[in-house]
C-alpha cells in the first residue's frame, strides 16, 4: 500500500464520518460500517472523493469490488493495485 494512498483514503474516510474521528486514529482494519457507523451512501461519496484524490477511476471498480471494500485497508490496497495498473 502507497502511504500516499493510504493518507488520502485517511482523510477521506475521516471527512464523511459522524461524529467525526481524526484521520491518525482510524484503525486500517476495522469494519468501517460496523467500528465507526460509516452508511452506505457515506460509503459512495467516501469512495467518489478518495478515487478523484487518488486519480482512480471509479469506474474500474466492480459492484462486488466495492462491496469488499469493508476496511480503510481494503480501500487503500485496492486503490494501490489501479494506480500501479496505470504507472
Amino acid at each position: 500500500m502507497r502511504p500516499d494512498i493510504e493518507s488520502a483514503a485517511r482523510e477521506n474516510l475521516s471527512a464523511v464520518l459522524n461524529p467525526p474521528v481524526a484521520p491518525g486514529d482510524l484503525d486500517l482494519d476495522a469494519d468501517m460500517a460496523g467500528a465507526y457507523g460509516l452508511t452506505s451512501l457515506n460509503k459512495v461519496l467516501f469512495l467518489t472523493e478518495v478515487c478523484e484524490a487518488t486519480d482512480v477511476d471509479l469506474g474500474s471498480f466492480t459492484e462486488h469490488d466495492l462491496a469488499d471494500m469493508r476496511t480503510l485497508r481494503s480501500v487503500a490496497d485496492s486503490l494501490t493495485r489501479h494506480t500501479s495498473k496505470a504507472a
